[in-house]
């Protein structure tokens, strides 16, 4: 395929990763399936077809991100919608909320923060995985709490609510079993920002500081006063943060401190208790 060749080129994918790029990209302008893609990939489109998948693609060679362009992002099985105001849910952030599931009950309410929810993505998940559950997910954003509220509806999960929040300041005397955050962690001068799709993503919620910890650290000074007593703060972090994370959480007084792997066997989630 023609695409697959311009993708390669323009954004240095693989061969795989290109086709899949495109495939993608011709699902959503025809509204198809992939079985139906795959099933017709040697016909030839039709002059508005092509017209609607070249207009898709030259967004994709620009570096837009997959996820604008189509205005979702599948994650832990779930759809979710994505905008320029949200984060893009990514495979490893899928960790996080594994890691959360295995602290919290099915079988007994549970009172569950997400701290900078963006699109939902974490707290949805672990409302729909423990109807028990009731989840708080907060964010300084009202772009974004608007994204995440849609997200829930559209998703049919009603044991979330959402709020916005600077951290804690807007949850004043509230107490929590599991705390949760995939918070900014980004060296603000990583080279990173300015590469892929994070370009297209906002710097506020990617960098935290000279050494992107920043907001960890303010996490874990302020979360104390709001966990219950043998409550759990978790973190994802970055690939090479484990350590100096669970240094923070020791400092503070936290026990239990552990790192668990992605997939990837990159150690992308910190917690104690």
């Amino acid at each position: 395929m023609e695409a697959q060749g311009q993708i390669i080129k323009a954004l240095g994918l693989t061969q795989t990763e290109a086709r899949i790029e495109a495939q993608v990209l011709l699902q959503h302008s025809l509204s198809v399936n992939r079985a139906w893609v795959l099933a017709h990939e040697t016909d030839a489109l039709e002059a508005n077809q092509k017209a609607v998948f070249e207009a898709l693609l030259k967004r994709r060679l620009t570096g837009e991100p997959i996820a604008h362009i189509l205005g979702k992002r599948e994650f832990y099985g779930l759809d979710f919608a994505v905008t320029p105001d949200t984060l893009i849910p990514r495979p490893d952030t899928e960790t996080l909320v594994e890691t959360a599931l295995e602290k919290i009950s099915k079988n007994q309410p549970c009172q569950v923060l997400d701290l900078g929810t963006g699109t939902g993505a974490i707290a949805i998940s672990i409302a729909k995985h423990r109807p028990l559950a009731q989840v708080t997910a907060v964010d300084q954003s009202p772009k974004a709490l608007a994204v995440a509220q849609d997200n829930a509806h559209q998703l049919g999960v009603s044991n979330v609510q959402f709020v916005l929040s600077d951290w804690f300041t807007a949850l004043t005397g509230q107490t929590f079993d599991v705390i949760v955050s995939n918070p900014p962690y980004i060296a603000e001068h990583d080279p990173h920002l300015s590469q892929g799709d994070l370009r297209f993503e906002p710097t506020r919620a990617l960098a935290a500081g000279e050494y992107g910890l920043d907001c960890i650290q303010q996490i874990i000074n302020q979360a104390k006063q709001h966990l219950k007593p043998q409550g759990w703060l978790m973190f994802e972090h970055g690939y090479d943060q484990a350590e100096q994370v669970a240094q923070l959480l020791r400092s503070a007084g936290f026990d239990a401190v552990a790192s668990v792997a992605d997939l990837s066997g990159i150690l992308r989630v910190t917690l104690g208790r």
